[in-house]
């Protein structure tokens, strides 16, 4: 019995190689010629799906271009983002915000008053307030809660506080002086 029984388990055997085999010299007669070698486009400028160049991706981080000229204080409105700028219109430093419910229109400003601490239209304590303009007879500007928070304003208030961090709002308050221009992009 034992000896029926291995001939059979050989067999099986047997037949299950050819039909790997079989199957792999299938599957190598569909491979393409070009499968595994370089191709002489680079990367990036190969189409995308929708048959455009790809793209690098952005850098949330990186100054956007047309953002004014000179030291001034860049403030994005979309990407809730402030770059703090030099003379040499470098980025010395850039940090994320809470907006405001009012914003600002896209368009040039210049810092027109600082407070080093106030109670917020919100009621909550801030710091080194840097207004640029009003809207709507509120008035815009970047400030820190004093207990470090940063969050989502009240949508039921009209407020004109970016709020950002404590360290960031430190920042700010030694960047942007009275007459300091403030670029705000959509």
């Amino acid at each position: 019995m034992s000896r029926s029984s291995s001939g059979i388990v050989a067999g099986l055997t047997a037949a299950a190689v050819a039909v790997v085999g079989f199957l792999a010299f299938q599957a190598s007669a569909n491979v393409p010629d070009t499968l595994g070698k370089p191709t002489k486009a680079a990367p990036s400028s190969l189409p995308a799906a929708g048959g455009a160049p790809a793209q690098k991706p952005k850098d949330p981080t990186a100054l956007p271009a047309d953002s004014g000229s000179g030291m001034r204080v860049v403030y994005a409105l979309a990407d809730r983002r402030v770059w703090l700028v030099d003379e040499k219109g470098r980025s010395t430093r850039t940090f994320t915000v809470m907006p405001s419910t009012v914003n600002p229109t896209p368009g040039s400003y210049t810092v027109t008053s600082r407070s080093g601490s106030v109670t917020g239209s919100d009621g909550v304590r801030i710091e080194h307030v840097v207004r640029f303009t009003t809207v709507d007879n509120v008035a815009i500007g970047f400030s820190a809660a004093v207990d470090g928070t940063l969050t989502s304003p009240d949508p039921t208030l009209k407020t004109g506080g970016v709020r950002m961090r404590v360290a960031d709002g430190n920042a700010m308050w030694t960047f942007a002086t009275v007459g300091s221009k403030v670029e705000v992009i959509p």
